[in-house]
């Protein structure tokens, strides 16, 4: 038997209309000769009534954190809520289905509660109702430890635990459907002329996901390249063929990088820059050591991380802006705010070594007026950082500039 993975997205199971085409995702794939095997997320977006978030806040008590185990035991409801409705509709619709949590699905986790990580599949009950003629249904983002122990995998979980099945029934593709057609050149919602890119590499998708594109998470794609298991990304609703996500050079001689340089444009809005002056320092070394530790011991992550003679530069979330200005002031030392930045990248496995791509984006970007307040780059991606009020217009002129390349 040759499965199928699909995994569906919780805006693609809010009401009958859209479950229905759901079912009718799973009997295409099934007609075409393969075993469906379906995961779920927990239903709707951030504010719906069974939204992961939202059934974390109903356990919210005025000076009373939950712990991280009662907060996993909360979490993986959402999925299971999910999970009987869609079983609930294919039976209704005269195909027998059967539910599996990820305990029950065999998915063990390490132990680190709400961020835990799939050490092992043991996929025998999946085999099980599969022979019994039955669709399986399987929630994602949640496993057990070997204790015993409800965890949840964090954010993405879903998609993790649609590939990690991927693997341990050697599917011939996951397919991840969401509400859009697939991965674009840039957002639609700016780029009214954005394309649909019907291939793309791991190491591009990886990479769109980690700069904004957020249509699978980067976690569920690093375990389909080490595993060389193909992806789609597709439309629950339309017939656009989607995005295949797979390797480089999926057969010797071809690479379907080749005819582009830049694959899209992404963008993360609502950052701040942090500029911390060196020039007064005695030991410049010493004292750039001192603040990266500071803010590493005080958990607070960084990014677009410059580090020069005369000043120490990186970005950081608006929400933490607070806890920063708090460590540096407890450490004696002043810092420049820039808040409501926003970090635009060119995204394109070939880039590397191709000259003129930053070139490309400086005179665009000049073309506009847009002042670049910081840059860096990859061998997959070039970043610049520009106010938030400037971020469309600087997408549409990047785009304008590679789009043929695309």
């Amino acid at each position: 038997m040759k499965f199928i993975i699909l995994k569906f997205g919780g805006t693609s199971l809010v009401n009958n209309d859209l479950r229905g085409k759901v079912v009718s995702r799973v009997l295409e794939t099934r007609e075409q000769g393969y075993v469906p095997l379906v995961v779920v997320s927990a239903i709707g977006r951030k504010g719906e009534p069974y939204a992961t978030d939202t059934l974390l806040s109903y356990a919210q008590v005025e000076g009373q954190e939950l712990s991280p185990r009662e907060s996993d035991l909360l979490m993986h409801c959402g999925e299971i809520i999910s999970g009987v409705i869609m079983v609930a509709t294919l039976e209704k619709m005269g195909y027998p289905a059967v539910l599996l949590t990820g305990a029950q699905a065999g998915i063990i986790t390490s132990a680190e509660h709400n961020n835990s990580k799939i050490l092992k599949i043991n996929p025998e009950n999946i085999f099980k109702y599969v022979q019994d003629g039955k669709v399986v249904v399987v929630t994602g983002f949640q496993g057990v430890t070997e204790e015993g122990e409800i965890t949840t995998l964090g954010r993405g979980g879903s998609d993790t635990t649609a590939v990690a099945l991927g693997v341990a029934l050697n599917a011939e593709r996951v397919d991840i459907y969401t509400d859009v057609e697939g991965i674009m050149t840039a957002d639609p919602r700016i780029v009214t002329d954005a394309r649909l890119l019907q291939m793309v590499t791991y190491n591009e998708i990886c990479q769109l996901a980690r700069e904004g594109a957020r249509v699978i998470h980067p976690r569920a794609v690093e375990i389909a390249r080490q595993k060389n298991i193909p992806l789609r990304i597709r439309c629950t609703f339309g017939d656009a063929p989607g995005t295949l996500v797979i390797h480089e050079r999926p057969h010797p001689g071809i690479d379907i990088t080749r005819d582009r340089t830049v694959t899209g444009i992404t963008h993360i809005q609502d950052i701040t820059q942090v500029r911390i002056s060196t020039e007064d320092v005695v030991n410049v070394p010493d004292f750039q050591k001192s603040i990266f530790q500071a803010l590493a011991q005080a958990q607070i992550s960084i990014d677009f991380i410059n580090v020069c003679p005369q000043a120490v530069v990186f970005t950081i979330k608006n929400s933490v802006v607070a806890g920063v200005l708090q460590v540096l002031d407890s450490m004696g030392i002043c810092a420049e705010i820039f808040p409501d930045c926003a970090k635009v990248a060119a995204v394109g496995a070939a880039m590397t070594g191709v000259p003129g791509v930053m070139a490309g984006i400086v005179a665009a970007l000049a073309r506009e007026k847009v002042q670049i307040l910081q840059s860096a780059d990859s061998y997959t991606t070039i970043w610049v950082l520009v106010r938030n009020e400037d971020m469309e217009k600087s997408i549409r002129a990047l785009h304008r500039q590679f789009g043929n390349e695309m």
